[in-house]
């Protein structure tokens, strides 16, 4: 009787003790299978931050080299203009005033002009001259200016004028302007395409 129990004794403990082990490796593997699929996902995870990190890097990196490509054209262009301008100005401001204090050069061009006014009917005229110019300039426009128009022309003299004139019908509406900075304009117009040519090719 004993040793039957025995048996049984020792059957339960094998059957239990077999159950126990089967069952803590199920679990040992389980817990295997999740760690590792916590570990691929922290990896996974860790390697689209890493990745999105190199993308935002590489796009600032984009951006910066962009920026200072376009801040390095705009010095370059802005350097040019300078250089243009600078050279431009030097070759038309000093001939441009020369030639507009010279009383005989501004009689010529005013006779041009008001002739071109009065060409098919009289047209009364009104030129305002530089202050510096009136005593050779006067005479000319009361006398030969005159008797050249079939309009009649008044002339009047300012220091707001430095060289050349602006002239116009005498009613107002408009005028033309031939002062030292209009040509300066307008000479510098046609010289900056040649300039810049000859400067930077």
């Amino acid at each position: 009787m004993q040793n039957k129990l025995q048996e049984l004794t020792d059957k339960l403990y094998n059957e239990g003790l077999s159950k126990g082990k089967q069952e803590g490796e199920e679990i040992l593997a389980k817990a295997k299978v999740q760690a590792e699929e916590i570990v691929a996902k922290a990896q996974a995870e860790a390697a689209a931050i890493v990745a999105a990190a190199n993308r935002q890097a590489e796009d600032l990196k984009a951006k910066v080299q962009g920026d200072l490509k376009m801040a390095a054209g705009q010095s370059v262009a802005a350097t040019k203009a300078d250089i243009e301008n600078l050279i431009v100005t030097k070759m038309t401001q000093a001939e441009t005033a020369k030639a507009l204090s010279s009383a005989e050069f501004v009689k010529e061009v005013i006779l041009a002009v008001a002739k071109g006014f009065n060409a098919e009917e009289p047209v009364d005229l009104e030129v305002v001259l530089p202050e510096s110019l009136k005593k050779e300039v006067e005479p000319f426009v009361a006398k030969e200016l005159a008797a050249s128009l079939k309009g009649n022309v008044e002339a009047s003299f300012s220091k707001k004028i430095a060289g050349g004139f602006t002239i116009g019908p005498k009613d107002g509406g408009y005028f033309i302007s031939f002062t030292d900075e209009t040509f300066n304009a307008l000479i510098s117009e046609y010289l900056r395409p040649a300039t810049k040519k000859i400067l930077f090719g």
